[in-house]
């Protein structure tokens, strides 16, 4: 699999550096840049370890080439930095702990705010669709990416009782003097910021859809406004342990572009 994924990655990025070299010697292509925010969250969730993540803001920022196949259709190889990952507040399981197995083989829980962060590069490849209506122009596109992954971190905050279920039994600890009574153990920090790359595949893929708008500027310059969802085919995860997630997100950019007319 990391093998198919290295291969996708190295064919997308040939891809990408033949649209730039050919759009050297052909008119009518177009170089942008692009930003905005991305709304990433994970899907999928084998196990509790990877469950209950909702969306957070990350951003997201690029460089475009758009070559024109067509009056309609044209090919846009992207190179972009996408913010991915997810969050989890309140009651969850937890595995960095001193504390011994519990009996049961589960997990021990506590009420913590939970931050994954993962910094990809990733490089699109879209077939893009051009129409007019209602006096403006309109796009939409659809294509494959790679994505290779820079940094992941976990970043956790908050002060928690330990439990023992979701029942939020108390894990309680022997007091003297004789040890047979028993009270809730104190409360520990949550407050951390964790390198977790080492856990996580370096290389993705997926696929990318959206739709937008243009704003002719001038006969050569284009201001856009998009709004794509990616999701990835891979699961990120390296450990069985850790559960399965699959990236996502919402990405809402906007963009100047202009034509390389004429070289």
């Amino acid at each position: 699999m990391k093998e198919t994924m290295k291969k996708t990655s190295l064919s997308l990025l040939g891809l990408l550096f033949f649209a730039g070299a050919y759009s050297l010697i052909n008119a009518q292509t177009s170089i942008g840049i692009l930003g905005g925010r991305s709304v990433p969250n994970f899907s999928g969730g084998s196990n509790e370890l990877s469950q209950g993540y909702v969306s957070r803001l990350a951003p997201h920022f690029g460089i475009t080439i758009e070559h024109d196949l067509s009056e309609r259709f044209s090919i846009q190889p992207e190179i972009i930095y996408d913010g991915q990952g997810g969050q989890r507040n309140g009651l969850q399981p937890i595995t960095s702990t001193p504390l011994p197995p519990l009996p049961s083989g589960g997990y021990y829980y506590a009420d913590f705010h939970n931050t994954a962060i993962l910094n990809y590069i990733e490089v699109p490849v879209l077939l893009r669709y051009k129409f007019d209506a209602f006096l403006m122009r309109f796009q939409i596109n659809a294509g494959p990416y790679a994505g290779y992954l820079l940094n992941a971190t976990q970043k956790t905050s908050g002060t928690s009782l330990i439990y023992v279920d979701r029942n939020r039994t108390p894990l309680t600890i022997p007091v003297p003097p004789d040890y047979t009574q028993t009270v809730p153990a104190p409360a520990q920090s949550f407050n951390a910021s964790t390198d977790v790359t080492d856990s996580i595949h370096r290389f993705n893929t997926g696929i990318e859809g959206g739709a937008g708008i243009f704003v002719p500027l001038s006969e050569s310059q284009t201001l856009s406004l998009e709004v794509h969802g990616l999701y990835g085919l891979t699961n990120i995860q390296k450990y069985a342990v850790d559960g399965t997630n699959h990236t996502g997100n919402l990405l809402i950019s906007m963009g100047y572009s202009f034509v390389l007319a004429g070289i």
